[in-house]
């Protein structure tokens, strides 16, 4: 395997230039989907490294329930510096899986309280709490989700910036922004170097629904205004929602000149001879070394502990 057991885990970084561009010159939607993919193709590459390196740290515990034959100096060979990295990718791999595993358990715990608090309220698609503070989420679940929102909020917007509230609600839930927005959280968990991706990934999703929300209106202006009014009079809601799908979450601003400037160009992939094209290429580029890196570390790493593995 030698050193191409470590690239997965430095190669997120070829992917920060795209996390920066893709939010300024690819369609929301391509942005998110690129982004999201880049981050969980390479977050599990990563994984699977550093679960590769700690098998060769583990072997070298005493008492260990591994077979003795996977310490021996063959096996060991495989991982440059293995007295060093093979331990400390023990206590790394750990905190991965807690991280995760948090992650995954707050997740949970937060959609289940959500849909706890509506228990009492009729199953519509929206659901208006009298609550005096304004606020609204996008609530995944069953077959299409629901939308949350409170007088509070709807008093402070005219009714074509209602109707694009709603809008922008919904388009959260028809696109699964969910689970876009929790892959990237989970691929950060895995390796910090993707947290830039969580970052651009969270901003796109917005402007995803923003898009659609201008779409289904038919007024860009008038999404801006409701974006705007939203961020002014929102103070947050009063408990944990899904991350990303409160109304105002996002660089408020920036998604308000994106709506008063022009639709942006829905082309699927840019061009190589453009910067964002190299950048996406770059990020394609080291999103293919790491499969493969990863992919041939854990098929050399079967074969050697395989013969070193006494029958």
């Amino acid at each position: 395997m030698g050193v191409f057991v470590f690239l997965p885990l430095v190669l997120p970084l070829t992917a920060w230039p795209i996390a920066r561009l893709a939010e300024q010159h690819l369609h929301p939607r391509t942005a998110t989907r690129l982004l999201t993919g880049v981050a969980a193709v390479m977050a599990t590459c990563s994984t699977v490294c550093l679960g590769l390196v700690m098998v060769v740290g583990t072997a070298q515990l005493p008492g260990n329930p591994l077979p003795d034959g996977w310490s021996d100096p063959e096996v060991r060979e495989a991982v440059p510096y293995d007295e060093v990295v093979g331990k400390a990718a023990i206590p790394a791999l750990v905190a991965v899986v807690v991280a995760c595993g948090r992650t995954l358990w707050r997740h949970g715990r937060v959609r289940r309280r959500a849909h706890r608090a509506l228990a009492g309220l009729p199953g519509t698609e929206v659901a208006v709490l009298p609550d005096g503070v304004p606020y609204a989420y996008a609530l995944p679940g069953g077959r299409r989700g629901r939308v949350v929102v409170t007088t509070a909020l709807l008093d402070c917007l005219e009714p074509a910036e209602r109707r694009a509230l709603f809008a922008h609600e919904r388009a959260h839930l028809a696109a699964r922004h969910h689970r876009f927005l929790l892959a990237v959280q989970l691929a950060a968990r895995a390796n910090p170097f993707l947290r830039p991706l969580r970052t651009a990934v969270a901003y796109t999703a917005e402007r995803w629904a923003d898009e659609e929300a201008a779409e289904a209106v038919g007024s860009r202006r008038t999404v801006a205004c409701a974006i705007g009014k939203a961020a002014l009079v929102s103070r947050g809601t009063p408990v944990a929602t899904l991350a990303g799908f409160a109304a105002v979450p996002g660089p408020v601003p920036r998604r308000v000149a994106a709506l008063l400037g022009p639709t942006p160009s829905v082309r699927h992939w840019p061009s190589v001879f453009t910067t964002v094209g190299l950048a996406a290429w770059g990020a394609a580029a080291g999103t293919a070394v790491s499969a493969m890196s990863s992919a041939n570390s854990a098929v050399t790493m079967f074969f050697i502990l395989y013969a070193a593995t006494p029958l």
